[in-house]
């Protein structure tokens, strides 16, 4: 079967080696494609599959950990703002479109089931670790037990697709 990625890969094979990780974890970085999407675009254009895979861990891990950590500072000074806990002091804040309550309602159902271990690892089957993580950290889980099962649920993926997409690669002869 002929190469529908040859012109692209010759391409990227054209970059200078150290752009092609930095690639692969910027897309790592986007909702949606993260770990796992950034690493199989990255091995599908050539590029080494062990770094393609490391590169968008990395990427997709940073993300997480600036809106854990941005979450985790709000939260904090909301409860601050609260006395510590309670109800909010002033009126409430607008609410949710139905489709994002729908999500949150199904996180926080996952959530309650599974713990944060198993939810973490669903999770990417529905939502992006980006916004997983948000939600974990504004409902009051510690940021370094969401980061640790962030981080294992972002390898764990980025593993599984990036040797899918190693062997679809050599099937194909690509």
């Amino acid at each position: 079967m002929d190469n529908p990625y040859e012109g692209m890969q010759e391409w990227v094979q054209q970059l200078p080696e150290i752009v092609q990780p930095v690639g692969v974890a910027v897309a790592g970085m986007i909702p949606y494609i993260e770990g796992e999407g950034a690493a199989g675009i990255g091995i599908l254009l050539g590029i080494n599959p062990v770094v393609a895979a490391v590169s968008a861990m990395i990427g997709n891990f940073l993300s997480v950990l600036a809106v854990v950590t941005i979450s985790s500072r709000v939260r904090e000074k909301v409860v601050a703002s609260r006395g510590g806990g309670g109800e909010p002091a002033g009126p409430a804040s607008a609410a949710p479109s139905a489709r994002r309550a729908k999500g949150q309602r199904r996180l926080q159902g996952w959530l309650s089931r599974f713990g944060v271990p198993g939810a973490s690892l669903l999770a990417p089957l529905a939502l992006p670790t980006q916004l997983t993580a948000t939600f974990f950290a504004a409902s009051g889980v510690r940021k370094e037990r969401v980061l640790l099962w962030q981080a294992i649920a972002i390898v764990v993926w980025t593993v599984v697709i990036s040797a899918l997409a190693t062997g679809l690669v050599g099937v194909l002869g690509w």
